[in-house]
């Protein structure tokens, strides 16, 4: 079975306003397909450029280079008009509930505004119904309506931003972050409800968040990056119970415990240092400059992602 989303060898770079010619590579070769019906996590530090691959994959951002296809259809250079009818295939659910909802409307009109934008239907009656039964499938009602964002929680308002892009019934729902700025009772509930909307209408998920139980919680397969690139990419069961990248363990040694620590026990930092600016990256494999096995040719040659175990795809030149 083909792939609904696949997305090769993709690049952006943002140009930096100044002397010099000088750009931030925020992706640089990114690769991965989604199957029908399953969720793939992406996971790594702040700017390792998670978010800038959803939104290229969205065309927020115009890919510097590479290919996105959707449903087997090549939509990397399609001018709007083209790409229009496509988009109705995948929709994202926004990091922050709060500005990724118009303050000046009502949900009915937030909610019903893809309704419109792809004139799914032609009566008011119509759009008001769609808008209705959502909402009720995300669990809320036909009470909140004609309420405003800011008469809500910050779980219910991720609740409105689901109803939105669920309402044209998509393929595949980019999920950036989308519980990173809840609670984490309200967590549990909006993750919870994501996967109830998975298993009843099939819907494939590129899902980004930092916290790594959440991820494994929600995800068939996981990628790890770091400084724009994938470095490690498997099941998400085995990318838990054996990691391969020192990065990947090092983001896993950074998991609290519940257990308390042995008196006098102290953990050190599994990862020192700080992200190298994505402006001026370092030769070679980026993570060498914070990596306790790096050697000569760690400084010399970028790691190519390959299989290194069935299912298992791992960057690094241990390996």
């Amino acid at each position: 079975m083909s792939p609904v989303l696949e997305v090769r060898d993709l690049v952006k770079r943002f140009p930096v306003r100044g002397p010099g010619r000088k750009v931030v590579h925020a992706v640089e070769g990114v690769s991965f397909s989604m199957p029908q019906g399953e969720t793939l996590g992406l996971v790594g530090e702040s700017g390792c450029g998670k978010s800038t691959v959803a939104r290229s994959v969205m065309r927020i951002y115009e890919p510097t280079s590479g290919s996105i296809l959707l449903d087997g259809e090549d939509i990397t250079r399609m001018g709007e008009r083209e790409l229009k009818p496509r988009r109705k295939k995948i929709q994202m659910i926004f990091q922050d509930p709060y500005a990724s909802l118009n303050a000046r409307m009502k949900v009915r009109d937030i909610v019903a505004e893809p309704l419109l934008a792809h004139r799914v239907f032609e009566s008011q009656a119509g759009i008001t119904e769609a808008v209705r039964a959502m909402l009720e499938h995300v669990g809320l009602g036909r009470q909140h309506m004609n309420r405003y964002p800011h008469e809500f929680s910050g779980g219910q308002r991720q609740r409105i931003g689901i109803a939105r892009a669920l309402i044209l019934n998509p393929k595949v729902l980019i999920c950036d972050e989308p519980i990173s700025a809840l609670d984490v009772s309200i967590q549990a509930q909006v993750v919870n409800l994501l996967k109830s909307i998975q298993r009843e209408n099939g819907i494939s998920y590129l899902f980004i968040a930092h916290d790594l139980a959440m991820v494994r919680y929600m995800s068939h397969s996981v990628g790890v990056m770091y400084l724009g690139r994938i470095v490690e990419k498997c099941e998400s069961a085995e990318i838990y119970w054996r990691p391969l990248h020192p990065y990947t363990k090092g983001l896993l040694d950074s998991i609290p415990s519940p257990k308390p620590p042995r008196p006098g026990f102290e953990k050190g930092a599994s990862i020192e240092g700080d992200i190298p600016s994505p402006i001026s990256p370092p030769p070679g494999c980026a993570f060498h400059t914070r990596c306790r096995y790096v050697k000569a040719e760690c400084r010399e040659t970028i790691p190519v992602l390959k299989m290194v175990e069935a299912g298992h795809e791992v960057a690094c030149h241990l390996f």
